[in-house]
């Protein structure tokens, strides 16, 4: 299954560089948060509105994530009403199968 993150850009360089992803959302750690926020490709557009319309789409990208190729746990949770996939830890590059830039979309 594919699951989405934004990023800021420079978050996802660090991580590749250090060979794991940290940042749960915007501001926030997985540490501070316990698990790192994702969506759905139809919920990425209004995660995008909601929590990063003030940042330049140059600074972005969309992390495009295989669940299968995942090595920490992952589970969809509910928030309002709907639900939203989480990671119960570091993601590994490796399970990013593409990385968008935003400004490009």
């Amino acid at each position: 299954m594919i699951i989405e993150h934004l990023a800021l850009r420079s978050d996802w360089q660090a991580a590749e560089r250090a060979g794991a992803y940290e940042v749960s959302t915007r501001g926030r750690t997985l540490a501070e948060e316990g698990f790192i926020h994702a969506s759905r490709p139809e919920q990425t557009a209004g995660v995008r509105e909601r929590y990063y319309a003030d940042v330049d789409p140059d600074d972005l990208v969309l992390l495009v994530i295989e669940t299968d190729l995942l090595d920490v746990p992952w589970r969809f949770d509910p928030v309002g009403d709907t639900e939203f996939p989480h990671l119960y830890g570091p993601l590994a590059p490796a399970a990013v199968v593409e990385v968008r830039d935003v400004a490009a979309s």
